[in-house]
């Protein structure tokens, strides 16, 4: 009987086919698994996302301005306390570290937030005075709390309350008050005195200028009085 073996030929030529089968099988896993691992951090990724969105919307509305604000008080108290520690005025240094644009800018700013449109009648005067007055306030939060616990339910009175009226405010109360009206009452004008301005915002306006420049210009204007100025 004639013996049945394999051609050794076709044996040298199936056997890069089977490497490259298997190379390629390999190949399929390889990248397979590459995808589910990106697949796997994806999901993870997503789930981190959805956990922070869901807290950014439990947040209040305004947080992303408390928080900015609150880093800049932060900021600012560091260099507050490096500039007590070198010896340094804090204002003087925040001065000197703004540029002429950003004070530009402020200005800019400041002027659209409360424009002076000059004297348009005395209601508006009143309403500017209120409004700069009340910028001004700053609360007493510890005599609040101690006037709060002291006086109880009255400290809410309702219209059954016989509590109205009785309270007696304190001295350093009416001495700010009274401080505050002679800051703020109307001046009575001197029929005496020179008329050097046009109106109450040009006389306020000469009147600062007198205060800053008068020691300077008053040769000047003694010789344009004399008329004997050059």
């Amino acid at each position: 009987m004639a013996s049945c073996s394999k051609d050794p030929v076709a044996a040298t030529e199936e056997e890069p086919t089977e490497t490259a089968a298997s190379q390629k099988r390999e190949e399929r896993l390889r990248k397979f698994r590459e995808l589910h691992f990106k697949r796997n951090e994806a999901r993870k990724l997503n789930h981190q996302e959805v956990v922070e969105e869901d807290k950014r919307l439990k947040l209040p509305s305004n947080w992303e301005a408390k928080k900015s604000r609150l880093e800049w008080e932060l900021a600012e108290d560091e260099k507050k306390k490096e500039c007590a520690a070198r010896g340094e005025d804090y204002h003087r240094v925040k001065l000197l570290e703004i540029t002429a644009d950003e004070a530009e800018r402020w200005e800019r700013k400041k002027k659209k937030k409360n424009p002076d449109t000059g004297f348009a009648g005395y209601a508006e005067a009143q309403f500017r005075q209120y409004q700069r007055l009340t910028k001004q306030i700053r609360p007493d939060l510890q005599s609040y709390e101690k006037q709060r616990e002291e006086s109880g339910e009255d400290f809410y009175p309702t219209s059954n309350s016989l509590s109205y009226g009785s309270h007696v405010p304190t001295k350093d109360g009416i001495d700010r008050m009274v401080e505050d009206v002679e800051k703020h009452r109307r001046r009575a004008y001197n029929d005496d005195a020179d008329i050097d301005y046009i109106n109450e915002r040009n006389a306020k306006f000469n009147k600062k200028a007198e205060r800053f420049y008068g020691k300077y210009t008053a040769e000047i204007k003694q010789n344009l009085e004399r008329g004997t100025a050059v």
